[in-house]
């Protein structure tokens, strides 16, 4: 199969990269770094001719000639609702306009779990993305994953006071992004099927433990948390009582997957690979 993969650079986008190319696949990857800006609309179409010659839907064009799928977990980085439904309403909106052209079968989206109960945020542009793509003309599949146990990674050392990590109050069932990027493939090598059953990592936990686990366990950790110790701060409003009450957590059907998040923080000096499972 020929998949095309927007957002291939980032922390899943990688993930699913590796998979498909192990299982034989040939992937094109789509992101800023390869030239393509799906964010900017008419502004990544002008700044994509300057460089290229060529417009934004010329090169999609090229990119989607023949390609069985495309699989999106573009991403960016805002807890603004308004930023957050500009990016995902901008990307989405695009590519499921190119893919029409192209005559691709298949769009694979990826959500996360409490987009649809909490759509607040960052989570309200996963809500708009959704929409679109459950109304629009390409045959589709989405698939719901908790946080990843990068996330806990990210955290540390985003937001401090002095000598202290700032991290939200919030229970996570964290899920390994390579294992993200194993189902994603499945799905693709599957066939558009709607609503995917969500994937969740396999145990409950308060972030600040993840968090205070990683820098004290990693070398990485360690260097940016030194001397740090945790907050935990409770978030205001509707948004941060989701985060805290298990609102964000998978229900009953969702899919869990194998690794703990302990097992991921003694394997991050080792490379990883695609299981297939």
């Amino acid at each position: 199969m020929k998949l095309v993969v927007a957002g291939g650079t980032g922390v899943v986008g990688r993930r699913v990269v590796e998979c498909a190319r192990e299982r034989g696949h040939e992937v094109v990857v789509v992101s800023r770094s390869a030239g393509i800006d799906l964010a900017g609309a008419a502004g990544a179409a002008g700044a994509a001719r300057a460089r290229t010659g060529l417009g934004l839907d010329v090169q999609l064009a090229r990119v989607l000639a023949g390609a069985d799928a495309v699989i999106d977990v573009t991403s960016v980085q805002t807890q603004s609702a308004a930023a957050s439904e500009r990016f995902f309403g901008t990307v989405t909106r695009t590519l499921l306009t190119a893919e029409e052209t192209a005559g691709v079968g298949h769009h694979l989206a990826l959500s996360i779990v409490g987009s649809d109960r909490a759509p607040s945020g960052y989570y309200a542009g996963k809500a708009l993305q959704e929409r679109l793509v459950g109304e629009g003309r390409i045959p589709s599949t989405i698939l719901r994953a908790t946080q990843f146990h990068e996330f806990a990674q990210q955290l540390l050392g985003q937001f401090s006071l002095g000598p202290v990590s700032v991290v939200p109050k919030m229970v996570s069932q964290p899920v390994a992004a390579r294992e993200v990027g194993e189902k994603l493939v499945l799905l693709a090598e599957g066939g558009p099927a709607g609503r995917a059953p969500d994937l969740a990592g396999p145990e409950v936990l308060r972030m600040a433990d993840m968090v205070r686990s990683y820098a004290t366990a990693t070398a990485i950790g360690a260097a940016i948390g030194r001397r740090r110790g945790v907050l935990e701060v409770p978030l205001p409003g509707g948004f941060g009582k989701a985060l805290r009450d298990g609102t964000l957590l998978a229900g009953p059907g969702a899919e869990l997957g194998r690794q703990r998040f302990a097992e991921w923080v003694d394997e991050q000096r080792r490379p990883a690979g695609c299981s297939g499972h």
